[in-house]
């Protein structure tokens, strides 16, 4: 197993569903003003403007889960050295799927999605997720979130004014048939898009971040989908009181990008390619 370590140069910032890269518009300036590369890469067809997807919704209706992690496999590959892989959300479940499959030099999963296997359903998340998972025909169509929906699932601890905002510039539709795949994958037989080996002792480090007050991805989830790592990387949790889901946009977020930066520098390495 190579432990070869190394002082990254580049941070790859791995946005998640209902928004688009924009969302990450603080943390990549911030980064950059410390003199790292920072890509924000889209998913594929996401290249458009949140006024444009939300006028048209076809790209997103069109991508699928290895579409995406086929793109940031290439994104990463042309880069001359493995990057830090920080995703938020959905971008946190595809961050450890491209852990697992040998990419980046040290991984950050914020709020994250759970990889298949994590069984833990908080009643918050029922409910954050229920304009999508309420109907199985939405498996088939893109479920845009109304404000009230968005406030409480992204930013129930902004203030009202805060959250229109942020809804207007970052909030897109959803891909229903990803969503409802992230909640069969546990009950249909084999490998599914989010599967990951929590057994490969060659994933580099891990660290998820919860957001206490967080409400569609819950610390309940972030403390299960940790425990599922058996391997002997290092893995581990951090909670941060008070923080909701759009944490990347919250009051105080300069903190917990200097501690998730501290904390990759410190357990980077060259992960088995």
């Amino acid at each position: 197993m190579s432990t070869e370590t190394h002082a990254p140069d580049t941070i790859v910032l791995i946005h998640g569903f209902w928004v688009t890269p924009r969302s990450w518009e603080g943390w990549k300036a911030y980064y950059e003003n410390k003199g790292y590369r920072v890509l924000t890469p889209a998913y594929p067809g996401f290249e458009a403007e949140v006024e444009a997807l939300n006028a048209d919704p076809a790209p997103i209706l069109n991508v699928t889960v290895p579409k995406i992690i086929g793109h940031l496999k290439s994104v990463i590959a042309e880069l001359p050295a493995p990057p830090i892989l920080i995703g938020h959300s959905a971008g946190g479940a595809f961050t450890q799927i491209l852990l697992d499959h040998g990419y980046g030099a040290v991984g950050v999963a914020l709020n994250s999605a759970p990889t298949e296997g994590v069984r833990v359903v908080p009643l918050s998340q029922v409910k954050s997720t229920f304009p999508v998972l309420k109907s199985p025909a939405n498996r088939h169509k893109t479920v845009p979130l109304s404000l009230e929906e968005w406030t409480y699932a992204f930013t129930n601890t902004f203030t009202p004014e805060e959250s229109e905002a942020l809804w207007r510039r970052y909030a897109i539709p959803a891909n229903g048939g990803i969503l409802w795949g992230s909640v069969l994958a546990n009950f249909q037989p084999g490998h599914q898009d989010t599967w990951v080996d929590y057994r490969n002792n060659d994933r580099a480090p891990l660290l998820f971040v919860s957001g206490s007050e967080d409400h569609i991805m819950p610390p309940a989830i972030q403390r299960s989908n940790a425990d599922h790592y058996k391997s002997d990387t290092v893995t581990e949790v951090k909670v941060y009181d008070g923080f909701p889901h759009l944490l990347p946009a919250y009051q105080g977020w300069q903190r917990v990008a200097d501690d998730v930066l501290d904390w990759a520098l410190r357990h980077a390495r060259t992960p088995a390619r």
